[in-house]
């Protein structure tokens, strides 16, 4: 079996004492970098496919706003980029307005259905022999936000007609484009992970009605999502929410064992609210408030601020274990606190002051992995003063044990020697122990996209329908598949985020944004399940603590904790575990397993990142644009 695990581990690294060097030599910059930062003047998009991006720019050159080129980008990567996002799921977005000087955040998500109560829920769930809400089927189902924030967002800040928005995305729906190579890679799974559901998923994303979809470069079409977004241009968002595609929805429900209905539809809003922030290093970075995880983002960098992360060197030991253990500590919070405000009371203010961070952060132990982590308290933030060292007890923060102490025996997710049947877990890189154990949170594929204009307006938008394409159900006639966001409930009573009807359930999706000096320094976002706030650290302290250009923070490599606290029910396990790309030195992973991490490798778990950042050159501004390297995108201005 250690000779199977050699194997496996040279497959990843052949050439192992080279694993940090570049396959090019590059002239300036650092060699790790895929690609110069993309420049530009009056605006600029990047997206995760490249005719979307330009889309995005035409908008913009047409007289559009950074709303207008974010909206019709979107919509196009909808119809492009089904493996992440559509309208049948959520989005968030954070707007910056140039004459405001001011910041507007919308929480574009969806609620469970009204008709489907905690009691009726278990029940089905009962019936499937699971605990757990489904990814696929009708009970993960929530109304889809997308359709709605849209419109509000256009309703503000839109300058274009909305038709004008949205006939890009009809044009390129009714006469087809070729398929992105990444894109045509996780297409390929639809068919087997929505096999047997009621709908059109065949009808609609197969070449054939029957199970082929698209390789890269077939040229694939969709008319019924024409017809729809036609339908949205012409008559707006009431169309999708009160008028005849409610009613498609509404009947194909009724018909197939469904439980969203029309007054779920009519019912939905967006919530404008304000975005929250901390400081770190003089950098104001900028999240949405839950039931979205941005605020994991602010805790992590408050707890990080404590460290001198750029003595300590990117990518070594002491870096790669104190901002994993950082993650820790803050997932715990998010595992108990992070919900619908609407059904739960968040100590928002607590979680994100200083003084809870001081405490928190006492709780890493530079020489050993944290096996277990317990949320804080942090209403008791808020209300003490005077704090030192002796009071500051740990069991007022929260519990830690290291791997000094009693270890749990059972770890989810272990080596193939282990003997454990295996299967495939929906990114084929990764294998999981067959009968559960996988954390679903670490699954969601999503589109992240930023945007800027003449005026100096940027938008920070992500989009997605969770894990995958999403349900699987797709209404006939309409062109798109409902998210399965509904999964991230849990079902244990009492807990802030527990199923109810009519609750927003828990987000992983998050835009980012960096004010400097009172103005914006930059916008940006990585996409990727419970990566996300993981890699919104990353990029971050790439440039704050390390100086990388806005390019090469995204390419840098990176790692991901998974196997954590989580806010549907899942409990660590023995500390989880670290995924390390290549780029990180083997000397820097061996010095983690020293200090008790379980570390292992990965390939296409790392989130997908775009960011656009404000320089200023002799007075004048620049836009400075970078695309996602593992991803098919691009970064393109003018």
């Amino acid at each position: 079996m250690k000779s199977i695990r050699a194997a496996i581990f040279l497959l990843i690294f052949p050439a192992f004492p080279g694993v940090s060097s570049a396959q090019i030599d590059r002239i300036t910059g650092k060699n790790f970098a895929t690609r110069s930062e993309v420049l530009a003047r009056h605006g600029i998009v990047c997206t995760s496919v490249p005719a979307a991006t330009q889309v995005g720019v035409d908008i913009l050159k047409r007289g559009g706003s950074a709303v207008d080129a974010a909206i019709a980008a979107n919509a196009t990567l909808g119809l492009m980029e089904p493996v992440s996002n559509g309208i049948g799921g959520d989005l968030f977005a954070i707007v910056y307005s140039a004459k405001e000087n001011k910041l507007y955040g919308i929480n574009g998500s969806g609620r469970s259905p009204l008709g489907l109560g905690y009691n009726q829920m278990k029940a089905e769930l009962d019936k499937l022999h699971r605990q757990s809400i489904p990814p696929t089927g009708m009970l993960p189902i929530s109304v889809p936000g997308t359709v709605d924030a849209w419109a509000e967002l256009h309703k503000k800040f839109g300058k274009l007609r909305f038709a004008d928005d949205l006939a890009p995305a009809i044009r390129y729906a009714e006469e087809g484009f070729p398929v992105t190579e990444l894109i045509a890679y996780y297409w390929s799974f639809g068919p087997r992970l929505y096999k047997g559901l009621p709908g059109a998923f065949l009808e609609t994303y197969t070449l054939d009605g029957k199970g082929r979809t698209p390789a890269k470069g077939d040229i694939f079409t969709n008319p019924a999502l024409a017809k729809t977004l036609r339908l949205i241009g012409e008559k707006g968002r009431d169309a999708f929410y009160k008028g005849e595609i409610a009613d498609k929805i509404d009947m194909f429900m009724r018909d197939n064992g469904g439980f969203l209905r029309k007054v779920d539809l009519e019912k939905h809003a967006s919530t404008w609210v304000d975005p929250v922030s901390t400081n770190y290093r003089g950098y104001d970075v900028f999240e949405l408030p839950p039931n979205g995880q941005g605020i994991a983002t602010l805790q992590m960098l408050n707890i990080l601020e404590g460290f001198d992360l750029r003595s300590m060197g990117r990518n070594s030991p002491d870096a790669l274990h104190t901002m994993i253990e950082a993650k820790k500590i803050a997932w715990a919070d998010r595992a108990k606190f992070y919900a619908d405000p609407a059904f739960a009371k968040i100590p928002l203010t607590g979680l994100l002051s200083k003084e809870y961070a001081a405490g928190r952060r006492k709780l890493i132990d530079p020489n050993h992995a944290a096996k277990h982590v317990d949320a804080g308290n942090p209403d008791r933030a808020r209300t003490s003063s005077g704090l030192n060292e002796h009071t500051a007890e740990m069991a007022d923060w929260g519990t830690w044990s290291s791997a000094r102490c009693a270890q749990r025996i059972f770890n989810p997710l272990t080596y193939a020697e282990s003997g454990q049947n295996v299967r495939w877990a929906h990114r084929p890189q990764a294998y999981v122990p067959a009968g559960g154990g996988h954390n679903v949170l670490d699954d969601g594929d999503t589109i992240y996209m930023c945007t800027a204009d003449d005026e100096g307006n940027m938008v920070s938008l992500i989009q997605s329908n969770y894990r995958g394409m999403g349900s699987g159900i797709v209404v006939p006639g309409l062109g798109f598949m409902f998210q399965d966001r509904g999964e991230l409930f849990s079902m244990e009573p009492g807990h802030a985020n527990v199923y109810a009807p009519g609750k927003r359930p828990f987000h992983t999706i998050i835009p980012g944004f960096v004010m400097k000096d009172g103005k914006p320094w930059e916008v940006f976002g990585v996409m990727g399940g419970g990566m996300q706030p993981q890699g919104h650290v990353q990029v971050l302290s790439n440039q704050i603590d390390f100086r990388l250009n806005v390019q090469e923070a995204g390419d840098a490599s990176r790692w991901q904790h998974e196997g954590d606290n989580e806010p549907t029910g899942e409990k660590m396990e023995n500390g989880g575990y670290v995924q390390l790309e290549s780029g990180i030195p083997y000397e820097s992973a061996r010095e983690l397993k020293k200090r008790g991490h379980d570390v292992r490798f990965d390939v296409g778990g790392y989130g997908g990142y775009q960011a656009i950042k404000v320089e200023m050159h002799d007075g004048q501004r620049v836009y400075v644009g970078a695309s996602e390297s593992r991803k098919d995108g691009q970064a393109t201005g003018y």
